[in-house]
């Protein structure tokens, strides 16, 4: 007969483990998870279980008849299968549940492969097979944790606005909370540098909003983007904020936030991987190594050196040995180079320009702080794109040649 599946609120209440092998270490830190009051029982245990002990109360003996008084739940993981047969059979007339790991099949409870996503709870039985149950339970657990599959709250669904950065570009660079969140979200507010790739997996219910900012081209004013979100939220609709990299990396995250903060609205923030590490390191390019470089600076250029609205202190960045990562870049390069020239910056200093970063396009522009202008213009370098000033463009140079020769005859 099929076994009936139950979720047990065991918190604070009694719970006994017989054994202290590697099957106790296994299952006594969910029990401890789920809030049960452990007796452990053994005579003797794993250095896993040792480091629990703080958490537990230890019987250091024997398992004696009687033990199992009080207890809501045992579970027989002794080494002797005499020992797991005698307490399941008290279990059995003291009418307590018990699961014995020795054998399935004279077990009154089974032990489900369990898993966690958010507050969902998974567990899995596949007729006594373990592994099988654990492949399943893995594939389920992958799959609600970055929504591949779309499992909507219907009862309670979060609330307010998330403020979710997709990361780079490339759809599989955006956290898993973050994946999880936009596929409850009843409202997207997006941006052209979101993974944009993810929408089409969004219900037909969903309400996309676009926010793109083009370059030089038509944008939704950030007043009208604040409004929306707290339109929306304030109608009880969970609303997802989706932007490119992170919200508080030059994403006006910080302005989104303290304007549903100022009007009543909830808000969660979840980080996400800002481009202006990720599309160097997807060039191969790190923008520390050491010997070479112990700090980068990441710069908005979306105003050039000299500009009364800028508050970028070119000269010093000039005379640093760091690294630095312009964003915004583009078309104020010259003007941008000209100025590090000039302030000491050397003019052979390595530059790379990585565009399209993660995405399929991606490619990468390496050229010298005196040419790498004219370059650009050469190549017809466009947004988005980030561009990396020093010497640990020489480091991503030598990791090339290496990984080039490899699998090469000597």
């Amino acid at each position: 007969m099929p076994p009936y599946l139950l979720g047990l609120r065991l918190s604070g209440r009694r719970v006994v483990v017989v054994g202290g092998g590697r099957v106790a270490q296994r299952r006594v830190p969910t029990l401890l998870a789920a809030g049960a009051v452990v007796e452990l029982i053994t005579p003797e245990i794993t250095p896993s279980l040792e480091d629990l002990l703080d958490q537990l109360v230890w019987h250091r003996r024997a398992y004696r008849p009687g033990d199992l008084e009080g207890a809501w739940l045992v579970q027989a993981c002794a080494d002797d299968p005499a020992v797991n047969a005698a307490v399941a059979a008290e279990a059995e007339e003291s009418r307590i549940w018990c699961v014995r790991a020795d054998d399935a099949h004279a077990s009154a409870a089974w032990t489900p492969a369990t898993g966690q996503v958010g507050e969902t709870s998974v567990g899995v039985l596949s007729g006594g097979d373990p592994r099988r149950s654990a492949s399943i339970r893995d594939a389920v657990v992958e799959g609600l944790g970055d929504a591949t599959f779309a499992a909507r709250h219907s009862r309670s669904k979060p609330v307010g606005v998330a403020l979710v950065g997709g990361g780079p570009g490339d759809p599989g660079l955006i956290t898993v909370k973050g994946r999880r969140l936009l596929a409850q979200a009843d409202v997207v507010v997006t941006d052209r540098l979101g993974p944009r790739n993810l929408l089409d997996e969004l219900s037909p219910d969903v309400e996309v909003i676009d926010a793109a900012k083009i370059p030089y081209g038509r944008a939704l004013h950030q007043d009208r983007i604040n409004e929306l979100l707290v339109e929306h939220a304030k109608r009880g609709r969970f609303v997802v904020r989706l932007k490119g990299g992170d919200n508080f990396v030059f994403g006006r995250g910080g302005e989104e936030a303290l304007y549903c903060a100022s009007h009543g609205v909830p808000v969660t923030v979840v980080p996400g991987i800002t481009s202006s590490i990720a599309a160097p390191a997807a060039a191969g390019i790190p923008v520390t190594h050491r010997g070479v470089a112990q700090e980068f600076h990441v710069v908005s250029a979306h105003v050039p050196p000299g500009h009364a609205d800028s508050t970028v202190d070119w000269e010093v960045l000039a005379r640093n040995g760091g690294t630095l990562v312009l964003m915004m870049a583009v078309e104020r390069m010259r003007l941008i180079a000209d100025a590090l020239m000039r302030y000491g910056r050397a003019t052979d200093t390595p530059v790379a320009v990585v565009q399209d970063g993660t995405l399929p396009g991606q490619r990468t522009l390496v050229a010298s702080l005196g040419t790498v202008a004219d370059e650009m213009a050469a190549r017809g370098v466009r947004p988005p794109a980030i561009v990396i000033v020093g010497d640990v463009v020489r480091v991503a140079e030598e990791i090339g040649n290496l990984t080039a020769d490899i699998g090469r005859d000597p």
